[in-house]
């Protein structure tokens, strides 16, 4: 007689087996509905297993061994690259990466602008730290 799973134990575990740092609500719909998933997703948000960088889209998180906060495992522009792959945009270095790696400048880019190779107009980011783009034509 084996007790049934509750539905966050079940995305938990899914959660854990993942190897992607970003994760989707479209990744649970086979274990319950929309709002479900979400109610969820927003429960282990407070809990601190994952952490909300956009609309639908969260990242795996852990608790900094320097302040004690909760952050995402990976750097925001290694995620929002992940993200923007996952949502079917494609991205190429922005002209200042470009700039930097030919050695026309010697300022380090940050990684916060993005090129993209079509339009976007979702917000990806977290604790007041969002992610620009920039257009770069294929």
């Amino acid at each position: 007689m084996s007790q049934k799973m509750a539905l966050e134990d079940k995305v938990l575990r899914r959660i854990r087996r993942m190897k992607k740092n970003v994760v989707m609500r479209e990744d649970f719909a086979d274990l319950g509905g929309y709002d479900q998933v979400g109610r969820v997703l927003r429960h282990l948000s407070a809990k601190g297993i994952v952490i909300k960088i956009g609309y639908g889209l969260y990242a795996k998180a852990e608790r900094s061994p320097l302040t004690g906060k909760i952050i995402p495992m990976r750097n925001l522009p290694a995620l929002a690259k992940e993200a923007l792959g996952r949502l079917h945009v494609g991205t190429v270095p922005s002209r200042l990466e470009q700039d930097y790696n030919t050695g026309r400048s010697t300022q380090v880019p940050t990684g916060r602008l993005i090129a993209v190779t079509s339009r976007v107009s979702r917000k990806i980011g977290y604790n007041g730290s969002f992610i620009s783009y920039e257009y770069a034509p294929r």
